[in-house]
């Protein structure tokens, strides 16, 4: 040690990546600005607890860099004796098995360390943290899982340390790369498959016009026939067209495959819903209400949802169709019930992403979705179910994320708003299904890459 002393810092991590501060808001109606993990620094080693005890690693080498660096004070304590402190601290009060999320986690250890080491804590704000947000009514709801979690062993078997060796393992390391290498070349084939679909569907737009200038008799019952077309021979352009389309679709069918085995499996409710009950349903109930543009539209979901033809299928107003049923109340009150069911089977097919991408021009979904604590119950118990659903395909499920805002009733909302809404909405409901749906929407968004409080690293470990 200098003669100067050693300088001690306090390392801050924010293990939600700035999520907090976006999220909190809306699921426990007050701002927080990070959920923090800390660690000691002091001769040029980093000292942090968790469930397996005090540990030491290199400075910034344990979940990568931290948010801030902040500068205690300055120690005169020689290392043997920090050294010897710090084993009585691993074999009595910060034992493993003593680890607490809530009572006694990492940063009550980084408060202890600071007080031998230079006679003061670390900020107060970091140490509250679990106490301040539990104390909140919403916070109230979460502590009963916390507090089962905790005395999980599995979930507390998923430490620092084991992150941090886990990290340092090059295969660990290389998976990344590969991820990030299969994540750009699908983002490459989406884009020349989508380029392809365009060209392809102008064509049949063009056909279809041709066909209308011969009107067929019959009316919408017989839908199933509508799509049927006669065989021919397509021109040899329109054939390789399509190979390559299939070639792609392919391809990207794969890489999705791999993505999906390196993530955690989402819950979802596939068998929630009848989608031929629904759709016939949907159907009986706004004969004869729709114009001709919005008939197509109906073929469109008819071919989507019963004929499986994919997206591309769907035309540009779609959504526009769609917004008119939930929200019209000149229909049937069944209708947006049943138009939500139908979307909710749809939300688990491969490529919903291209729908919701529609989404983007005037947030239809998005807009009706933030208003879930209004609508009836049935109504709230089908767009949650839909919400969840989403998450089945990774584009879907990032979609939910999305943080770009925009202005709807006076307030700034964003996609990850929403879904934040919709699951808190559901979760405080006295419905035991709504509550499960709700409970399932926040474990999805836990898997998801972003860290929020229940991923497996805990805000406060």
């Amino acid at each position: 040690m200098s003669e100067g002393g050693e300088d001690v810092y306090l390392y801050i991590y924010d293990l939600s990546n700035g999520m907090a501060r976006v999220l909190s808001p809306s699921v426990i109606g007050r701002q927080i600005d990070g959920i923090w993990h800390t660690g000691i620094v002091v001769y040029n080693r980093e000292y942090f607890y968790g469930s397996g005890g005090v540990q030491v690693a290199e400075p910034g080498g344990v979940i990568g860099p931290p948010q801030e660096k902040l500068k205690l004070g300055t120690t005169h304590v020689p290392i043997d004796i920090f050294e010897e402190y710090l084993n009585g601290l691993h074999e009595t009060e910060f034992r493993g098995e003593e680890y607490h999320l809530l009572n006694h986690n990492c940063n009550n250890f980084s408060d202890a360390v600071s007080n031998f080491l230079i006679g003061s804590g670390i900020p107060s704000h970091i140490v509250s943290l679990p106490a301040d947000i539990l104390n909140t009514p919403y916070g109230q709801l979460f502590r009963p899982l916390i507090e089962r979690i905790t005395n999980d062993s599995s979930i507390r078997a998923n430490s620092i340390a084991y992150l941090r060796r886990r990290a340092q393992e090059t295969e660990f390391q290389e998976l990344n790369q590969d991820i990030e290498a299969a994540r750009l070349h699908s983002l490459a084939l989406r884009e020349r498959r989508n380029e392809i679909k365009e060209k392809i569907a102008k064509r049949e737009q063009k056909k279809n016009k041709k066909r209308k200038k011969n009107p067929e008799s019959g009316d919408f019952s017989h839908l199933s026939k509508m799509s049927e077309s006669v065989e021919t021979q397509p021109p040899a352009g329109d054939a390789d067209a399509a190979q390559i389309v299939q070639n792609l679709e392919d391809d990207e069918r794969k890489e999705r495959e791999e993505r999906k085995k390196n993530r955690e499996p989402p819950i979802v409710y596939k068998d929630a819903v009848d989608v031929h009950i629904e759709f016939d349903t949907l159907v009986g109930l706004i004969d004869g209400k729709l114009n001709e543009e919005e008939q197509q539209s109906l073929e469109e979901l008819h071919q989507y949802m019963l004929q499986d033809e994919g997206s591309w299928a769907l035309g540009e107003n779609f959504l526009e169709f769609i917004g008119r049923l939930l929200t019209d109340k000149s229909l049937n009150e069944g209708v947006s019930l049943r138009t939500l069911n139908v979307l909710a089977a749809a939300a688990l097919k491969d490529d919903v992403i291209l729908m919701l991408h529609q989404d983007r021009r005037q947030h239809i979904m998005m807009n009706y979705a933030y208003g879930v604590d209004r609508l009836p119950l049935p109504l709230q118990q089908a767009l949650t179910l839909f919400i969840c659903n989403l998450f089945e395909n990774l584009g879907s499920s990032e979609w939910l994320l999305y943080i770009s805002e925009w202005n709807y009733n006076n307030n700034q909302i964003s996609n990850i708003r929403v879904t934040t809404k919709v699951a808190v909405n559901a979760i405080l409901s006295e419905d035991e299904d709504m509550r499960d749906r709700g409970t399932a929407i926040l474990y999805n968004l836990a898997t998801k890459e972003v860290k929020l409080w229940f991923s497996t690293t805990w805000p406060w470990n």
